[in-house]
């Protein structure tokens, strides 16, 4: 199985979604997270990670509001946004790692 690690260091841009199922934001922005995941099959990947069941990595990251969006690309941490933002914005930031 793969791991978290293994995703994001991978060759493609990883966008992850922190976000809380009690989290009235997460659940407006979640439709526009399905859909980039749609668009970008194959150039690169979308991840949600619920903080409430993955604590340690809520820490790791330093995630303190939700929803966190994170890009990974070969590993790093390139780009990271709180809140909810536009389809065209989060887009717009995953391609420059295409």
């Amino acid at each position: 199985m793969e791991t978290f690690d293994d995703i994001i260091k991978g060759d493609k841009p990883v966008l992850v979604d922190f976000f809380a199922t009690w989290c009235g934001p997460c659940k407006a922005l979640a439709p526009t997270i399905e859909a980039i995941g749609h668009e970008v099959q194959g150039k690169a990947r979308v991840l949600k990670i619920d903080i409430d069941k993955n604590e340690a990595l809520a820490t790791q990251y330093r995630i303190q509001s939700v929803p966190t969006l994170m890009i990974f690309s070969q590993g790093e941490s390139v780009w990271r946004s709180s809140g909810v933002l536009d389809k065209a914005t989060i887009t717009q930031e995953l391609e420059k790692y295409f």
